[in-house]
């Protein structure tokens, strides 16, 4: 294998209330990528349980675990037997009443090389995150940007967290930090009650902005998404089918790899390192970006 490729995979599976069961699929999965020779692997979004914030429940709290923590130390020891890096996601309870939906990426030798805390919190019915998840810190007490790149030995990742991929910024500024691949663990799907019609038009935004990041910014994207119905436990709806459809596409934007809508699985694709670099010289959007006109971008609204 050369250096200058690198193997990736995504999983996508369905989820339940049974922490050890969801996990014990995720490590299925992840066994079955490495098998085929995956040097990064990326899970969805809360792939621990099932996507609980389609109610507002107190209770629901006790699922939050510190980290490192026992999902952690389970991550972290499939990827060190393994020899991969992985990124996983967790409920994370970082102090009484504060709590942050997670990405924790494992080198290959166990440790945690870095953290990203979900900046951009949705509230929207069937997904109340606000009333779970505290937004991840802007700046780091080191100074770092809440967007910054985590490195590894694979390269750096730029790992964002599902709603933050609707926001051209959070992945500009993750470009600008140095990242080598933009990472967008997912949990999205469907209301039942809307249209086919409507369906096809959401599903085709959420492709269409991840690759538009791909391509405004040069650099890889990989979306992995969970799959599968999951109830209301209030009862007030019918609950979320999670749309599927994780992909992996390059820096112009192009599938590498995509799953469909129903299935559980892996996806996989060999990433050449020297795309981007070749991809940036002959279309230098980096080069021409006009720093000094983009005074408004920090304003609310532009009066």
């Amino acid at each position: 294998m050369s250096t200058s490729t690198l193997n990736l995979a995504a999983i996508q599976q369905t989820c339940n209330n049974d922490k050890d069961a969801s996990l014990t699929k995720s490590e299925s999965l992840v066994r079955h990528a490495v098998a085929d020779g995956a040097q990064l692997v990326v899970l969805q979004e809360l792939h621990a349980t099932s996507y609980f914030c389609q109610t507002e429940d107190t209770e629901i709290f006790e699922l939050a675990e510190p980290i490192p923590g026992p999902t952690s130390e389970r991550l972290s020891n499939l990827a060190k037997e393994l020899g991969i890096v992985l990124v996983g996601s967790i409920f994370e309870r970082r102090m009484n009443g504060v709590y942050h939906n997670t990405a924790v990426v494992f080198e290959k030798n166990g440790s945690i090389a870095g953290l990203y805390r979900k900046m951009h919190i949705p509230d929207d019915p069937g997904f109340y995150e606000k009333f779970y998840f505290t937004p991840g810190d802007a700046e780091f007490n080191d100074g770092r940007s809440g967007f910054t790149p985590i490195q590894t030995s694979v390269g750096k990742l730029g790992v964002l967290v599902c709603w933050d991929q609707w926001y051209p910024e959070a992945a500009r500024l993750m470009a600008l930090a140095g990242a080598e691949i933009l990472i967008y663990p997912t949990a999205i799907g469907w209301d039942t009650n809307d249209s086919p019609e409507e369906q096809a038009r959401q599903l085709d935004a959420w492709i269409t902005v991840q690759r538009g990041h791909a391509v405004a910014n040069n650099l890889p994207v990989v979306a992995p998404n969970r799959v599968g119905l999951e109830s209301d436990p209030s009862g007030h709806s019918q609950g979320i089918r999670f749309w599927g459809n994780s992909f992996i596409c390059g820096p112009q934007g192009e599938f590498l790899a995509r799953a469909d809508d129903s299935n559980e699985g892996v996806i996989k694709a060999s990433l050449d390192r020297s795309r981007t670099e070749s991809v940036r010289r002959i279309w230098p959007y980096l080069r021409d970006r006009r720093i000094d006109a983009y005074q408004d971008l920090l304003k609310r609204v532009r009066d």
